[in-house]
């Protein structure tokens, strides 16, 4: 191709790899010759030579033993999401799911085998968030959704302004006596960062803050469940309770439903993720939502950041608030 475009084979190389000290004019000769005679870049070999890959890694971290069709709903959606942002910055990803010390691997660039990693997933399984930290303290380029650890690059929900509206919008709605089910301990950060936010809410609003602290080591909904359940054995000292994951708010739906307590008629409720499930529940739950585009396109920038060496500061997802039948205050 190099004598029917009439220049060096290094110039063909720099013209098809859009080297920028090659003219216009000869690229364009380059592409011409190419075109003539059916030449198809090898983009493999490109990207060896350039020592990239054009591939991300997403790991994502499961329960030891989880089923991988009852990982939360949020998890799907964000991969999908970062998946898409991925690809429409020319990226494929290389997708994984791991859970134990059997199959957890995270050295894709070591293996030349993605330029970086993303990690999302449950904190309910710290050994597994161990592994990826001591990673990327060593290292590895890396971004993450729901880390116990702050060492790491991280993008977050706008977890306290959403517990902010969450609560406002029950205050709002005329209830005066909001209940929490949350946690101040949980290694879910994000769990902490809500209930800072209700409480603030509740306090600009003169109102006293009510804790039903979640069980570790259960399931979400059996989470919401037990929360419930505890309520309801105090005699329901609450008028709504704003939940901090849907997950958890569908629990306590289900245990507050089964025990005949009217939802929103006894009791109004919002939860936070603004997963699928929320919107099929009976009624319809509300919930605060961040924007999943927005997740999935910075985690991604972030990274791609990180492997070219530049700044980014980004590290919290807008929300809104998804007003729904159950915080609907009766007549």
């Amino acid at each position: 191709m190099a004598a029917e475009a009439g220049v060096s084979q290094s110039t063909v190389s720099r013209a098809l790899a859009g080297d920028p000290v090659v003219s216009e004019a000869t690229r364009a000769r380059v592409f011409e010759a190419a075109r003539r005679l059916n030449y198809a870049v090898d983009e493999n070999a490109a990207r060896l030579r350039s020592g990239r890959t054009a591939t991300l890694a997403v790991v994502v971290i499961c329960r030891p033993d989880e089923d991988r069709k009852d990982l939360n709903p949020f998890t799907y959606s964000l991969l999908g999401t970062v998946c898409a942002a991925a690809s429409a910055r020319g990226y494929e990803t290389l997708v994984s799911f791991q859970d134990g010390p059997e199959n957890l691997s995270g050295r894709y660039e070591d293996r030349r085998r993605a330029d970086g990693l993303i990690v999302i997933g449950t904190t309910q399984n710290l050994p597994a968030w161990t592994y990826y930290r001591d990673l990327g303290l060593g290292g590895t380029r890396m971004v993450c959704w729901g880390s116990p650890f702050d060492e790491l690059d991280w993008i977050r929900s706008d977890n306290n302004a959403g517990a902010r509206l969450a609560t406002r919008h029950l205050i709002e709605a005329g209830y005066t006596a909001p209940a929490c089910i949350g946690s101040e301990a949980s290694l879910q950060r994000q769990f902490k960062e809500r209930y800072d936010g209700y409480v603030e809410a509740m306090r600009e609003a003169g109102l006293t803050p009510r804790l039903v602290e979640i069980e570790e080591g259960i399931s979400r909904e059996e989470q919401g469940r037990r929360a419930a359940r505890q309520l309801i054995d105090q005699g329901l000292p609450c008028d709504s309770i704003f939940a901090v994951c849907d997950e958890i708010a569908l629990g306590t739906l289900r245990e507050l439903s089964e025990a005949g307590v009217a939802v929103p008629g006894r009791l109004g409720l919002i939860g936070f993720d603004g997963i699928r499930a929320s919107a099929n529940a009976m009624p319809p739950l509300s919930s605060i939502q961040p924007d999943f585009a927005a997740a999935g396109a910075m985690l991604v920038d972030k990274l791609l950041a990180t492997i070219a060496g530049e700044p980014n500061t980004d590290r919290r997802v807008p929300v809104t608030l998804l007003a729904r039948e159950s915080t609907r205050r009766p007549a």
